[in-house]
């Protein structure tokens, strides 16, 4: 099935799905980062916050700037952990509200695949960020279906459902985030991926975390009769990994990729020349 859009405008749902996956994630991606203290941060799609609060618990910044396009993401992390400490703004990522060369590092936590303009996205994102300052990005790896949903995606396409594509699936791959900065005129990237393995108590915390009312997943799910349903629920059961006293727990991999803007436009033709 081709690819159907996502409309990310329910936090709640949004928290029980990806909260603890974003968490685990984020402080892995900071510590490869390695950003200097007292920079300027901006979380571009920053969600519920997730990134931005790691980002002050664990890097002392100057300043962090979270940035969202969905209302309800963007109240939801006004309430959260940073609030108080970091400053949430509904925006476009490809229309930044700032002036050039406003901050020190602009990352992009597990959005930039769902950004139909990515090249506008990434051209924004260097903008904002002054010469020598960092812009980075990690995405769940989609293509090989190794994103948090991907045991439930696999599951139903063995049951038989045609399970839209998600957005930006091709383009989670290292090999096309490298061509998207590279095409942002930045240099000195680099690229890596991150393996986090959580668990869930049993397969009702797994089911109502994985089935969140955003997913196009979850409404095809919702169109079946219950017999039908109760045959999947028996078919991604069996294909789970389990541990004893019923734990679900299983690994997804990130993509995750940084480089530098560079300081300035003569660098800049130098790099492109050689």
């Amino acid at each position: 099935m081709a690819e159907l859009p996502i409309k990310f405008d329910d936090s709640a749902a949004y928290e029980r799905a990806m909260g603890r996956w974003s968490r685990a994630v984020a402080p892995i991606f900071l510590q490869w980062l390695a950003p200097p203290a007292s920079a300027r941060w901006l979380d571009v799609g920053c969600g519920v916050g997730v990134l931005a609060h790691t980002v002050l618990e664990l890097s002392s910044p100057a300043t962090v700037v979270g940035i969202d396009p969905e209302v309800a993401q963007i109240a939801q992390a006004s309430r959260g952990p940073a609030a108080g400490r970091a400053a949430f703004q509904v925006a476009d990522a490809c229309r930044l509200p700032f002036a050039d060369a406003s901050f020190d590092i602009a990352a992009a936590a597990l959005v930039l695949n769902f950004i139909a303009e990515r090249s506008q996205a990434m051209a924004e994102m260097r903008r904002v960020t002054r010469g020598g300052g960092s812009v980075a990005a990690y995405v769940w790896d989609f293509a090989e279906e190794l994103s948090p949903s991907g045991p439930l995606r696999r599951a139903m396409r063995r049951f038989g459902v045609d399970v839209p594509a998600i957005p930006g699936t091709a383009e989670s791959r290292i090999e096309a985030l490298r061509i998207l900065f590279e095409q942002a005129a930045l240099e000195r990237i680099e690229t890596r991926t991150i393996e986090v393995c959580l668990a869930y108590q049993d397969f009702q915390d797994f089911w109502q975390a994985q089935t969140p009312s955003y997913s196009p997943t979850t409404k095809i799910i919702a169109s079946m009769t219950e017999g039908e349903r109760t045959r999947l629920m028996r078919t991604i059961r069996a294909e789970l990994p389990s541990a004893p006293g019923g734990v679900i727990e299983y690994f997804a991999r990130a993509n995750a990729i940084k480089a530098r803007v560079p300081r300035s436009l003569r660098g800049l033709l130098r790099d492109k020349r050689a």
